[in-house]
């Protein structure tokens, strides 16, 4: 790729973003544009704090296209072991797990982005924790966490409630 301006580089870069199919590393983009990964994170930044919905998922980054469809938060409650029978439970009744979320004593709200939605994500999401050596959000306050969940109708969403309970990750007080 020829030599870009700041500007010109994070337009292209945003314009990627909106056409890829998949998520796009930060990596790949600094291949692409001959400059250093942390470069590509500050353009990301700058386009973020410009008003592009760009998230940073554990594969790369997205920009926010929120489909048509119910989107609800549901609080789970489970052991790191049985985080992928989870994933899977989600994915396999037509959800889209689009985060995780803790409470912090310290830091409040944690969120991370997974934008995962079938069995082959829950299989890499699940590799790369293991891969990294990573501790699941939920370590950090005994299993206990919410999800922001993605679904086509209520009755894909009912069906992902149904198949949590059924497993017993749906947190009951």
């Amino acid at each position: 790729m020829t030599e870009h301006s700041g500007a010109e580089r994070r337009a292209a870069v945003a314009r990627m973003l909106e056409e890829a199919e998949g998520p796009v590393s930060a990596a790949a983009l600094a291949r692409q544009f001959s400059v250093s990964r942390q470069i590509i994170v500050g353009d990301v930044a700058l386009l973020r704090a410009g008003g592009a919905r760009i998230l940073a998922t554990p594969r790369g980054y997205v920009m926010d296209r929120r489909p048509e469809g119910v989107e609800r938060t549901v609080a789970c409650v489970h052991t790191p072991e049985q985080m992928e029978a989870e994933l899977t439970a989600i994915v396999d009744a037509g959800g889209e797990v689009v985060d995780v979320i803790v409470e912090h004593p310290v830091y409040g709200q944690l969120t991370g982005i997974l934008g995962v939605s079938s069995r082959y994500d829950v299989k890499e999401f699940v590799r790369r924790v293991e891969t990294d050596g990573a501790r699941p959000l939920s370590d950090l306050t005994g299993g206990i966490h919410l999800h922001t969940i993605r679904c086509r109708d209520e009755k894909s969403f009912q069906r992902v409630q149904k198949a949590l309970a059924n497993e017993g990750f749906l947190l009951d007080m």
